[in-house]
């Protein structure tokens, strides 16, 4: 009889994704659904990127450079300085996604059976990659009541054993939206000095910082070694189908190591590459009317939450995510019966249960995230309906 891997069984569905059948046979029966679930933002991609695309002039679509086009890796680079990060384009790999580049990581420092620790909750698809490289996630867990702050150091240093070899964050987080202060990023930094590990450092949102000044984990003094940044432009420009992401390391053979890995994946897609290419010579103030966009979507979603009886969400500081606290028995639930059997005058909503974004059994249980990427206007109706919502909810819990 023929049987699928250990790996593939181990392999966890998406909480992000797993409850869209039942989104698609309500949107069937003429509900519109507001899709609170997923970071797809409705931010036009820039015009000039996409025309990049358009009007590029070839006969051949070659393969490029398995480290990513040398014109692209160079202004990217130039990107990064802008921002106060001494990065080279030799310290630059192009990757297929951010996802591409986490694995990747992943793979060149980790051996199976390694652990690596991440603050939950944390982007589910760090439990997908950890599976991919045979590698054991051991969560420190942060609290909604302290708006997800980092754990003390203690947290850390208990969850250390001979087989961690590596801390992991998202910066600003996915999907809590909190913010690292540089003070807190210190504190990484001593730790992974102490033990000598690496640190992953995920900042696909970094330039959405609404309560503070983003610090890069690249900026860490006497760190470079140990740090290994993820990066990608489906956030920052709209561009999540280009599927392009960076990993940028100081470190030379975890450079060498992980072009190893670009080289036996060929290259990076090309038509992706023009478009961030371009999308570098952006004008300095492009990000402006996208963050101020942002922030006033994160005001409208977390002041309605507040307002409805028995719900708690802190204010993030970055992304466009927020974990809110409801008055519920059960999160994935609470999502399907959404979808499966609420309706607010021919509307739904469609959010991420929690529970998706803990390692640790049992939390969540009674949160969810939610993405505030749609119009003003569609979140004032979702908010309605989650009001709505949580007024019949059969497993609703009284104060």
């Amino acid at each position: 009889m023929l049987n699928i891997s250990n790996r593939g069984k181990l392999m966890p569905p998406s909480p992000i994704r797993k409850l869209v059948p039942y989104a698609e046979e309500a949107k069937k029966k003429g509900i519109k659904v507001y899709h609170l679930n997923i970071g797809q933002p409705d931010i036009e991609t820039p015009k000039a990127a996409l025309d990049a695309v358009r009007n590029f002039d070839f006969k051949v679509l070659e393969y490029s450079h398995s480290a990513g086009n040398e014109s692209y890796r160079r202004k990217l680079a130039q990107y990064y300085k802008k921002l106060g990060m001494d990065v080279d384009y030799s310290h630059i790999i192009i990757t297929t996604g951010g996802s591409e580049a986490i694995l990747f990581g992943f793979m060149s420092c980790l051996d199976p059976g390694d652990e690596v620790i991440i603050p939950e909750p944390f982007y589910a698809n760090y439990n997908g990659f950890a599976v991919a490289a045979g590698v054991v996630v051991k969560p420190v867990t942060s609290y909604i009541e302290t708006g997800f702050a980092l754990p003390p150091i203690e947290e850390f240093e208990k969850a250390i054993t001979p087989k961690t070899k590596a801390i992991v964050i998202c910066n600003p987080n996915n999907p809590t939206g909190y913010l690292y202060s540089p003070k807190e990023m210190e504190t990484l930094k001593n730790i992974i000095i102490k033990h000598d590990l690496y640190l992953f450092s995920d900042e696909a949102y970094r330039e959405f910082c609404y309560s503070g000044e983003h610090f890069s984990a690249m900026n860490l003094k006497g760190a470079e070694n140990n740090v290994i940044l993820m990066d990608t432009i489906s956030k920052r420009y709209s561009a999540c189908g280009g599927r392009i992401g960076a990993l940028v390391t100081k470190n030379k053979l975890i450079y060498d190591t992980v072009m190893k890995f670009a080289q036996a994946r060929l290259s990076p897609p090309s038509f992706a590459q023009i478009l961030a290419e371009a999308a570098v010579d952006l004008p300095d103030d492009y990000f402006n009317h996208t963050k101020a966009e942002y922030l006033k979507r994160r005001n409208i979603l977390v002041d309605r939450l507040n307002k409805i009886p028995g719900v708690f969400c802190p204010r993030p500081g970055g992304a466009f995510y927020a974990i809110a606290k409801l008055p519920i028995d059960d999160s994935d639930k609470f999502a399907q019966w959404l979808l499966e059997h609420f309706s607010y005058e021919q509307q739904t909503i469609m959010v991420a249960p929690a529970t998706g974004f803990y390692a640790t059994n049992g939390l969540g249980k009674n949160e969810v995230r939610l993405a505030y990427v749609l119009d003003t206007n569609s979140l004032h109706k979702a908010m309605n309906c989650l009001e709505k919502a949580l007024e019949i909810y059969p497993g609703k819990k009284l104060a």
